[in-house]
């Protein structure tokens, strides 16, 4: 049974309201290749701080590149990156200072398999952050808790369900107190079952106000928690909207019919 603890998500009459505080990052004619395929085309994409946008296309369209990008996972061609107003470096202590600011959750759950759920949780704020032990422990224990799994702490990864894996990398991101937090497909390696209790997650946090990047196919969380939403094709952006808007009139063909396909299924 689901023991996700949740805030109450925000109306649907506030949704669609951006919350701009400021531009959080900036990307501007970014561009990509791997060898001869061009991944990435002269794409400018802005998220403003407490907005939540969801990226969607077909496979192969750039958007787990995208994604990628943004914490320098993947470097950059062509373009520039800025992060809370910062260029994004090539490398160095500046780019590691800037990665842990932005938080980062993978199709696969990529726990440490000798540590504890707590321990996973923990060991960034103390090697990163360089919080004591005890203090990062603490903190680990209550965003555990507010992803409902604090009852698994002492357990290892393997002793876990794929949702409640997922629920702790999600925990472990927040820990760093990340400024952004970046879903790649985040639901996509899980059993149907599991799925909702991930997204409920997600749902909560989108209500609290952090500013997130998804990369999903999952129609209803976009529906429900997107201020925007990005549709790719071929290393482009060809639209942006709210999700009223993109699902109710897209406006071009490409994103009509990768629509008409999977709303029918």
């Amino acid at each position: 049974m689901n023991n996700t603890k949740l805030v109450k998500p925000v109306e649907p009459t506030t949704k669609g309201q951006q919350r701009t505080d400021g531009e959080l990052v900036v990307l501007r004619g970014v561009d990509k290749h791997f060898g001869a395929l061009h991944v990435l085309r002269d794409v400018n994409l802005t998220v403003r701080q407490g907005e939540v946008v969801v990226v969607i296309g077909p496979s192969g369209s750039g958007k787990s590149t995208l994604c990628r990008t943004i914490n320098r996972l993947e470097t950059i061609d062509g373009g520039t990156i800025t992060l809370d107003g910062r260029l994004l470096p090539q490398e160095g202590r500046e780019l590691a200072r800037l990665r842990s600011r932005v938080g980062m959750v993978f199709q696969s759950f990529n726990l440490f398999a000798h540590k504890t759920v707590l321990q996973n949780v923990a060991l960034g704020p103390v090697k990163v952050l360089r919080r004591n032990r005890a203090q990062a422990e603490q903190q680990a224990r209550e965003l555990l808790d507010r992803v409902g799994v604090a009852d698994q702490a002492d357990k290892y990864p393997a002793q876990l369900s794929g949702g409640q894996q997922q629920r702790v990398a999600i925990a472990r991101a927040l820990a760093m107190e990340p400024k952004v937090m970046l879903f790649d497909e985040p639901t996509s390696a899980l059993d149907p079952e599991m799925i909702n209790e991930v997204l409920e997650v997600m749902t909560s946090l989108a209500a609290e106000g952090m500013t997130m990047i998804v990369v999903t196919h999952e129609m209803g969380f976009a529906r429900r928690a997107a201020h925007r939403m990005v549709f790719m094709d071929a290393g482009r952006i060809l639209e942006e909207a709210t999700p009223e808007a993109f699902f109710t009139q897209p406006r071009t063909e490409r994103a009509h019919e990768f629509l008409s396909k999977i709303l029918t299924h």
